[in-house]
């Protein structure tokens, strides 16, 4: 019997060889995934010549904001913070005009703590249109 036992683990293992092997050869033969085609964005007209470059100092409750315009457009910039009490107001400053190759420094604060401060931007002047005489 115990032969019997051993011959039938020898052929189990051979059909366990083969058919992982047959497997295997399916596996490497089967062909790649075809690849997504990329979608890609119509390119704008040109970089866009906007935006004042800004670097926002916290101090404890204060909040600075040294803004400098490097672009021939004027940014209008505000100073947003966002006070961590609850009862604590945030505040957001008036907005404020940097002209090209202008520099301008804005301030918050809150009570306690500062949370979060960011400036956003955005234009005080129509964007040129290129073509002269319109």
């Amino acid at each position: 019997m115990r032969a019997l036992h051993r011959g039938f683990a020898a052929h189990a293992s051979v059909a366990a060889l083969l058919l992982g092997t047959a497997v295997a050869a399916e596996v490497h033969a089967a062909p790649a995934p075809a690849e997504e085609i990329a979608v890609t964005v119509p390119a704008a007209e040109g970089p866009e010549d906007f935006g004042a470059s800004c670097h926002t100092v916290v101090e404890g409750s204060r909040v600075t904001a040294h803004c400098r315009n490097p672009y021939p457009r004027t940014d209008r910039i505000r100073l947003h913070v966002e006070c961590d009490p609850w009862w604590d107001l945030d505040a957001d400053s008036a907005p404020v005009d940097v002209a090209p190759a202008d520099h301008a420094t804005v301030t918050a604060r809150c009570w306690k703590d500062v949370r979060a401060a960011w400036v956003t931007h955005e234009p005080a002047d129509p964007a040129p249109s290129g073509r002269p005489g319109t």
